[in-house]
């Protein structure tokens, strides 16, 4: 992602970003803004069923004081590792709400070298097809403008299970097969490699 830096500001960005992002109540998290309830509905494709899940944490996403999303973790139940959830069985939902305007291409890009960080090559090139087309389906949607909600939901369904983009509640693209797929998604958050360290113990609940 493309973010300007005045050096003016510096100082005062590091403070914002060490004090905490969230809020903690018996309602949900609150993230710079942006409320996340502690439970959420998840529908299945292929049959009738919802499923309820468990926010297992929540947080911001930024460059020095620049705030680019804050982003909530829902699972079926609670669990504070990164191991325990990638074998967690059940639908999960990454929640993701844009607090400024953000090109699909800086969006995509921002996934993909996630995603890279934390693979070797031969993890790569089993999923670079199917990233390849998630991608485009990212790219197709435009800009995402401030307040936009991005939800990436895993779905056991069928033999693979799938991935499912939603785009401020309408699902777009094909969806993804494969929970290697899911799981490398979730990886670009809570691999050895996060995003961000501070968003990645915020998410698996160290700060509750």
């Amino acid at each position: 992602m493309k973010f300007h830096h005045p050096t003016a500001w510096l100082a005062c960005g590091l403070a914002l970003l060490a004090a905490p992002a969230w809020t903690l109540a018996e309602t949900g998290i609150t993230v710079a803004g942006v409320h996340f309830q502690m439970t959420t509905k998840i529908d299945s494709p292929s049959t009738e069923n919802t499923a309820t899940l468990t926010l297992n944490g929540a947080g911001l996403r930024g460059v020095l004081f620049i705030k680019a999303y804050a982003m909530g973790l829902y699972l079926p139940r609670r669990t504070t590792t990164t191991a325990d959830i990638l074998a967690l069985l059940g639908p999960k939902r990454i929640h993701i709400v844009a607090l400024r305007d953000l090109s699909a291409e800086q969006f995509a890009d921002a996934l993909v070298k996630g995603i890279h960080k934390n693979h070797g090559e031969a993890e790569l090139a089993i999923l670079n097809p199917r990233l390849e087309g998630f991608r485009a389906t990212l790219l197709a949607q435009g800009e995402a403008v401030k307040g936009t909600v991005i939800l990436l939901d895993w779905l056991p369904d069928g033999t693979d299970g799938i991935t499912r983009l939603t785009v401020n509640g309408k699902h777009v693209g094909n969806p993804v097969p494969g929970e290697d797929f899911y799981q490398a998604l979730l990886r670009i958050w809570l691999g050895e490699r996060p995003a961000e360290g501070g968003l990645k113990r915020d998410l698996l609940g160290a700060a509750d």
